[in-house]
């Protein structure tokens, strides 16, 4: 596949709640050609130590919008000591029984082919902010 015909993504996640990468959390990657075209799975992975999704799957050919879907639910009930930390230094609501109030991240954009789209994902227990990186 040609890097002149498909797009490439790539993302990490930092827990702005402690100052640290996510690790663990599962991503899955879809695509489709077109606004009106229907999604496709692509398949997914997950966050290394370093809040990195190093392995993604390639973008197939004519692809124009991407979605990205990250798994906050999990990761924030696995660290609970977390939600604590971050509930102790802010004056916000409890958690949810979930442990997170966003309990998934769906981040969709659009690509051309040949550009390559870094997506950071700042999350924290009650709120997350993304960005085209580089």
């Amino acid at each position: 596949m040609s890097t002149a015909t498909t797009a490439s993504v790539s993302t990490h996640i930092l827990d702005t709640s402690i100052g640290r990468p996510a690790e663990g959390v599962a991503i899955s990657l879809a695509a489709r050609q077109g606004s009106d075209a229907e999604w496709v799975a692509l398949g997914g992975s997950a966050t290394d130590a370093d809040g990195r999704c190093k392995d993604l799957p390639a973008l197939p050919e004519g692809t124009t919008h991407v979605r990205l879907d990250f798994a906050v639910e999990t990761y924030f009930t696995r660290s609970i000591k977390t939600v604590k930390q971050a509930e102790a230094q802010q004056d916000a609501p409890r958690v949810r029984d979930s442990g997170a109030f966003f309990p998934e991240v769906a981040i969709t954009f659009a690509v051309v082919p040949g550009e390559h789209y870094h997506v950071p994902l700042l999350l924290n227990p009650f709120g997350y902010s993304v960005y085209r990186g580089s």
